[in-house]
């Protein structure tokens, strides 16, 4: 096997060539991610914003860069998208303070 970056925008670009080899679950994938952050009661610039603090928890690469952009084209501000970083670090944080009671008799 080739030696590839694990994480490299470039591999985005293969996500065709993955389509064509499981049309079906692709496509379905497709049609829930664009049903899942369509304008709906919650707008799609704030759906941006929790899909970037999910990333941020996750640590997603390829999820930060997209959501990020998608994020600033919905409108989102460079201060919202710096509030989104502490929703996601309060929420680590919290899961790491909240889990460790698990380490108490």
């Amino acid at each position: 096997m080739a030696d590839h970056a694990m994480y490299d925008a470039a591999n985005l670009r293969k996500l065709p060539a993955l389509k064509g080899l499981a049309p079906e679950a692709m496509g379905a994938f497709e049609a829930l991610d664009k049903a899942a952050l369509a304008d709906g009661a919650i707008p799609r610039k704030y759906k941006e914003l929790m899909a970037l603090a999910v990333a941020l928890t996750t640590q997603c690469p390829y999820c930060l860069e997209v959501h990020r952009e998608a994020a600033k084209k919905a409108g989102a501000t460079e201060q919202e998208l710096a509030e989104t970083v502490f929703v996601a670090v309060a929420l680590r944080a919290g899961a790491a303070l909240t889990h460790g009671t698990h380490l108490l008799p």
